[in-house]
């Protein structure tokens, strides 16, 4: 990448999802709602793992992150756009809009990690329990998360950076609800080849080493599994493990649709309902999926209720 910034445009605006007037505001009142769920089931989530001692354990500790990182996530994208549903089109200046770039692609990069760490996290403690205390000890816990961290700021550097090595000097209306990589490089009158293919290679390098670790966890996983003789046994194994086979599914199918498959093979329409439900959607789903299909998160949470009421 060379060249300098000959930015000539300040501010962009964005187009949101629709011109309707009466969609706009079916649409705010939706959203709404789905962010004050977010909000809600994700800090509900954090706040019961910090207070109830049985899910002082790393994969709930790894869980506190993902919705640390769900409510991060939703909270770069969701008020813009609420903002946008209220009038025709909500301007963001240049430097905001690589503020939001960033920040979304740093806690989407670091869902993707943490998803990875989570599934090892599954792997030791199925495959090789004796050795779990030791393979997963506080240490190593926050090293994975730091590195999930870490990651995300990589990633997300690589979009931001390549953006800087763009100039503006025309159409400044983004057709979408958030400034997003692919509109914005359609916006800008230079010609970079590198600028291109740098993020997707980036983000699709990611999305491939992630879903390995994945897939190469649950592998073993189901080996371990198949030997075990007993049913309940076997369901017992495979409990512990739905809810993030749940996660990793639909995250990773809408992120790969994104960011590693051609733009050609989709319309910006696509593309808007695609990001709605990974940026949106899946932070509201998430902890409804660890949740509803968890016994020990039931649990706590009856037992939190139960001693809030007998102190109130």
């Amino acid at each position: 990448m060379t060249g300098k910034n000959y930015t000539t445009v300040t501010e962009f605006f964005l187009l949101g999802l629709t011109d309707d007037s009466t969609l706009r505001v079916f649409f705010f009142l939706v959203f709404l709602g789905i962010y004050i769920v977010i909000l809600l089931g994700n800090i509900t989530i954090i706040v019961l793992i910090q207070k109830s001692s049985q899910l002082h354990t790393p994969m709930y500790f790894f869980l506190s992150h993902l919705a640390f990182v769900d409510i991060g996530y939703s909270s770069s994208v969701t008020p813009v756009m609420l903002l946008n549903f209220l009038g025709d089109t909500t301007s963001i200046p240049l430097q905001g809009c690589m503020a939001q770039l960033f920040s979304v692609v740093t806690f989407g990069t670091a869902e993707c990690f943490l998803l990875a760490v989570m599934a090892y996290d599954r792997y030791v403690a199925i495959c090789s329990p004796l050795l779990y205390s030791t393979h997963m000890s506080t240490r190593v816990c926050t090293l994975l998360v730091i590195t999930s961290y870490l990651g995300g700021c990589v990633n997300a550097w690589t979009f931001t950076g390549c953006l800087l090595n763009l100039s503006f000097c025309g159409p400044n209306k983004i057709n979408h609800f958030f400034c997003d990589y692919s509109p914005l490089l359609k916006l800008s009158c230079s010609h970079v080849p590198l600028v291109e293919i740098l993020p997707s290679f980036s983000s699709g390098s990611i999305i491939v080493i992630t879903l390995l670790i994945i897939t190469i966890s649950y592998v073993y996983i189901l080996l371990s599994v198949l030997k075990i003789r007993s049913i309940e046994g076997r369901s017992k194994a495979f409990s512990t493990c739905t809810s993030h086979l749940t996660a990793v599914t639909l995250y990773f199918g809408t992120i790969t649709f994104i960011y590693v498959l051609p733009k050609s093979i989709y319309s910006m329409d696509q593309n808007k309902v695609v990001s709605i439900f990974y940026t949106v959607v899946i932070p509201m789903l998430n902890p409804l999926i660890y949740s509803l299909r968890n016994k020990e998160v039931k649990g706590a949470m009856k037992k939190l209720i139960c001693r809030k009421n007998l102190f109130s």
